[in-house]
Parts: C-alpha cells; structure tokens; sequence
C-alpha cells in the first residue's frame, strides 16, 4: 500500500481528506469524496460523485459506481458513538446508489468479503457480514446482523430480517422476504419466504458434480418433502449413509448454529 498519491489518478473535484491511505494506480472520478479515515487498496476506482467515509477500508481493485456510499454512520439507533468501521475485501462491484454502513459499536466492523456484486440501489446494514462471490440484484437489502455465505444469489427488491443467516449457495428469490435461516443449497421464494426447491442450477454453475448435485437432492428430500419434523428430519441425516459428506456436514453444522430457527418448505 503507498502513501504517495501521486501513483493515483485524482480528478481535480474529487475531495480527498487528509489522513486518507491511496494505494497505487487508485482513481478517483469527479466530485468524488474520500474520507479521512479510508484506506483504498491498490487499483481501486472510484467513478465520478462515489462516496467512501468512516473507518473504512476497501482492498485492491473495487470499484464503487456514481452516488454509491459506502462507509456511512449506522443507522441503527443505539448508537453511542466510538469509530465503528467498515472492512472490505478484493474485487468488489458496487453499483449505483449502493448503501453499506459501518457497524454500530466503537471497535466493531460490517465485513464484505472479495468478490462480490451488488447491483443499484442495494443496502448493507450494520454488522452484517458477507462472504466471498455474493450476488445481490437491484434493491435487495439486508437488515442488521445478517450473515451471507459464499456464493449467494439475493433477487432483486429481497429483503431480509435482522440476524438472519443465508449459507452458501442459497439463493433468495426477488421480492421474498426472508425472516429465518435460509439453508446451504436451497431456493426460498415469498412473503414470508419458504423454501421451493434445491439450487439445481446455481450448482451446476460452480462445478458440483452429479454426486454432489444427488447428495443435495436427498438432503432435500429429507428437510422438505419427507413429511418429518425438524427434529425427525435433523436425526435422518445425521444417520444417512452420506452424513459424513461435505454436503451433509454443511447443512447439519448450519442447522445446530441456527438462531432464527430454518426457512420452513413450500408446496
């Protein structure tokens, strides 16, 4: 990371404030604003009137489109003040109006992992922490300490409750509000969202093999089409023949760390 803004390209109205960390080949687009508190890594591109505030950090080769603020105070009204801050990982896509807000308490962070998109208009509420290759499409938002594994897909105008957690590979249709844990794997769709159907395709597209995809659907079978209770369907799989397997231990270690209790099944 260098110091030296002269490695960066800076349009003569962006507003950079003393203090801010630049790494080399960053760009700053016009009217854009940077904080004093902001470390932008290497390659990273602010377009013209992007915002980056707080205590905030952002890896190498972001990019944050027009009217994009990232970094804002919480809005969460217990806040008491302190430098709660925002980190963010490599090759994030921040598309217009996009809102991701630093945490709430003096020493914690949101957390964005690399990899990730967020399409116009989405938010990111306080301590919410999101994992690597996330999808979100326009106007999905996340409530406060919402956890979003690797490789979700939240559709557009998705919004989900306070605590919730997605695991990876889920996906969340557009305009589904989702209030409970949504498993590793599934698709949920509603108002309340419940779960429809395992993400077939979403798999196939990060390379699960016909094994793995036959592991998923049975893991399926036994949560959502068996006709078994939570309990019931939990004990099945711990004693399937397959219950050592990546797939299966994923779903099981979601389930016994779930707060808000699993997304129910549809019909």
């Amino acid at each position: 990371m260098s110091s030296n803004r002269m490695a960066a390209t800076i349009h003569a109205t962006a507003i950079i404030e003393p203090g801010a960390r630049l790494g080399t080949g960053v760009e700053i687009g016009a009217y854009a604003f940077v904080g004093g508190g902001v470390t932008l890594g290497d390659g990273t591109r602010l377009h013209h009137h992007a915002s980056v505030e707080g205590p905030t950090s952002l890896g190498q080769d972001c990019e944050v489109f027009p009217y994009a603020c990232i970094g804002g105070k919480t809005q969460d009204l217990k806040f008491k003040g302190g430098a709660p801050g925002l980190r963010v990982g490599d090759r994030n896509v921040f598309r217009e109006y996009v809102t991701i807000h630093c945490a709430t308490n003096d020493g914690d962070v949101t957390r964005v992992g690399s990899d990730n998109v967020l399409l116009a208009s989405c938010h990111v509420a306080h301590d919410c922490v999101l994992g690597d290759h996330v999808i979100m499409s326009n106007g999905a938002v996340l409530a406060g300490h919402v956890i979003v594994e690797d490789h979700v897909v939240i559709g557009g105008y998705g919004g989900i409750h306070q605590f919730c957690r997605l695991g990876a590979y889920a996906m969340l249709s557009a305009t589904a509000k989702l209030v409970q844990d949504l498993p590793p794997f599934f698709i949920a769709d509603g108002t309340p969202a419940v779960v429809r159907a395992f993400n077939k395709v979403g798999l196939e597209r990060n390379g699960f093999t016909a094994e793995q995809l036959d592991r998923v659907k049975q893991i399926y079978r036994v949560l959502y089409r068996d006709g078994l209770n939570r309990t019931q369907a939990l004990e099945k799989l711990a004693a399937h023949a397959d219950a050592k397997s990546a797939e299966f231990q994923r779903v099981l270690t979601f389930a016994k760390t779930s707060e808000r209790g699993l997304t129910p099944g549809g019909k």
